[in-house]
């Protein structure tokens, strides 16, 4: 390896340790200012949305967005210049949301005219996309979704048992209430109020008015609290799952070919793509 070379790779490795990682000084400082970054620029979203606010300081918040955008842009590139995949870290999740809370200031530039203002006050909206940022920032945000991906078919069993419930029990109260004047004008209709009252919304807007329409509504409101603690009960079992095999020693080492985190402080290749890493 020529001497040019080995510096332009000891440049990136320097640069991935500082974006990805946040186990050195610079690192930490790095996520400190994204952190903030990110938290001024939903602030400058929302108080541009009131257009009180926005007409007295539309110039400083379109500046301090503009400031942003090229942070983010610059931050964007080096995370794909920093890897040896950019591919990986492109099209990740973090990678997805990155984009598309960089890419709406710019494309302004193209919707020029009154006849796209529309689109682009809706496009603008696309910022708020960075609070999807801040999950990075959050290690049990990651033991959430590995507990949601675990106990996706059991919540989908529970939801295809949900839904045929609620089918019964709409069908069951426009047989009841169908011939009273009480909303249940058709079954498709019933079984919404059977969705709104088994989830404890309760609208108020259809309501039984015989006294075999009312028990049945109570026998779905008690039912309602029992099926609401389910999804939580699965989801819970699964953390537990998680915690008694996760381990202790994992830290925020990074690989540097296809961005995967969470190894082991011993770890001497990639859990991922088997990538050596360069102590």
């Amino acid at each position: 390896m020529s001497k040019k070379t080995k510096e332009h790779s000891n440049w990136k490795h320097q640069l991935h340790e500082i974006i990805y990682e946040a186990d050195t000084r610079a690192g930490k400082l790095f996520d400190i200012v994204l952190l903030i970054t990110i938290l001024v620029s939903i602030l400058a979203v929302m108080l541009e949305s009131v257009d009180k606010i926005d007409a007295e300081y539309h110039v400083l918040l379109n500046t301090i967005e503009w400031i942003i955008t090229v942070f983010f842009t610059i931050e964007y590139i080096a995370r794909v210049v920093s890897i040896k995949k950019p591919k990986e870290y492109i099209f990740s999740f973090y990678g997805v949301i990155d984009f598309l809370s960089t890419i709406p200031k710019y494309l302004s530039f193209f919707l020029i005219g009154s006849h796209a203002l529309v689109a682009l006050r809706a496009l603008r909206l696309l910022r708020v996309f960075r609070i999807l940022k801040l999950v990075q920032f959050l290690g049990a945000s990651n033991n959430l979704l590995k507990a949601l991906r675990a106990s996706r078919n059991k919540i989908t069993v529970f939801l295809f048992a949900v839904v045929v419930l609620c089918i019964i029990l709409g069908t069951i109260m426009y047989l009841i209430e169908g011939s009273n004047d009480s909303g249940f004008t058709s079954i498709p209709r019933s079984v919404y109020w059977a969705i709104v009252t088994l989830t404890t919304v309760g609208y108020g807007d259809i309501a039984p008015v015989s006294g075999f329409g009312q028990f049945i509504a109570s026998i779905v409101m008690i039912l309602g609290y029992g099926i609401i603690a389910i999804p939580t009960g699965i989801i819970s079992a699964e953390y537990v799952t998680l915690d008694r095999k996760k381990q202790i020693d994992t830290n925020t080492k990074s690989c540097t070919t296809c961005a995967s985190e969470n190894h082991q402080d011993t770890a001497e290749f990639c859990f991922n793509c088997g990538e050596k890493f360069n102590d």
